[in-house]
């Protein structure tokens, strides 16, 4: 099975299990009697911020730079991203001998920057109100002939990214369960569009829901007016790793035809559900990583009499961000 128009199959990603099988986290698929009672469905939380590197990005990155031809390797990759997508990229080019250099905002977590750091990959910082990033990325990898591993738009990190889809359908049906939604966080899209693909397959009509933050919709509005559109601003919401400019043009045509519609919450919802997360799931989520229990708790998603998977994409959330949930929570 395969979209029109893509290149990504669930063949593919099938295929990137199997590359991955050795060096990725087999997430758990967690359920919460006190979560189904506050939210009065059966919930199914996929756990991604217990993923090598602490989110899904992992998946995508290693299943991509595990592929580059070996005359190609000595040249070295590089990527650009807000820091989740550079932490999986510098992991995997770590346990494959690869130099890596990544593009990251200069607002990024100081935590995803130096773990990036720790894994020996060189850091070039650009401003994300003023600077394209996808322009300055791509002068870097002409001039020095790497590898570009691109955060979402390529079927081969999306196939990566889909594999959460494929352990979330074993995971339901061993529970006994089958999903009636699943609600993806959504920047780029390739995390969504993976999981989509995977989920629809192994439950053909399923409802597969973006979240994104509020003022950051512009996965719900391309799906809405049935074209790329672009977020008005490029700061602005505390979900860092959700800011992509617009949706990309490899994940929309797979998107367009698999999603259902769009949700989006506030910042104030996030920390909510990442409170709640510490609190009675024992989880530590990051602010992008929690839009989906934040759709949940806030009723954004009415899950009330449904079965409904929810992904936690990551959990690389500074101290101080994590005690501004607590205490605003």
């Amino acid at each position: 099975m395969g979209c029109p128009g893509s290149s990504l199959s669930i063949e593919l990603i099938h295929e990137a299990r199997q590359r991955i099988a050795a060096e990725a986290v087999v997430t758990p698929l967690l359920r919460s009697a006190y979560l189904d009672e506050v939210t009065g469905g059966r919930i199914l939380l996929k756990a991604e911020n217990l993923q090598r590197t602490g989110s899904f990005k992992f998946r995508g990155a290693y299943n991509r730079i595990s592929s580059i031809p070996e005359a190609d390797r000595a040249r070295g990759i590089i990527a650009v991203s807000s820091g989740n997508h550079a932490q999986g990229v510098a992991e995997a080019a770590w346990l494959l001998g690869l130099k890596a250099t990544i593009v990251m905002p200069s607002d990024a977590p100081s935590i995803k920057v130096e773990r990036c750091i720790r894994r020996g990959a060189k850091i070039v910082s650009y401003d994300r109100a003023s600077e394209d990033r996808e322009a300055l990325v791509r002068k870097l990898a002409a001039e020095s002939g790497a590898t570009l591993v691109h955060p979402y738009d390529d079927h081969l990190v999306m196939a990566g990214q889909g594999t959460a889809g494929l352990e979330i359908a074993d995971q339901a049906q061993g529970y006994g369960l089958t999903p009636d939604a699943v609600l993806t966080c959504c920047g780029g899209g390739g995390l969504t569009a993976g999981v989509a693909l995977a989920v629809s397959t192994a439950f053909p009509g399923i409802a597969v829901h973006p979240v994104e933050p509020a003022g950051f919709d512009d996965t719900a509005r391309s799906l809405a007016a049935g074209q790329r559109l672009r977020n008005d601003k490029a700061t602005g919401s505390i979900c860092d790793a959700l800011l992509s400019p617009e949706p990309g043009a490899l994940t929309f045509p797979v998107n367009a035809s698999l999603l259902s519609a769009g949700i989006s919450v506030t910042d104030e919802d996030v920390l909510k559900a990442m409170a709640f997360a510490f609190k009675e799931l024992k989880l530590v989520v990051e602010p992008g990583g929690a839009v989906c229990l934040a759709a949940l708790l806030s009723r954004a998603f009415d899950a009330r009499g449904k079965t409904v998977v929810a992904l936690l994409s990551g959990g690389n959330v500074t101290p101080q961000m994590m005690v501004r949930a607590l205490e605003e929570a």
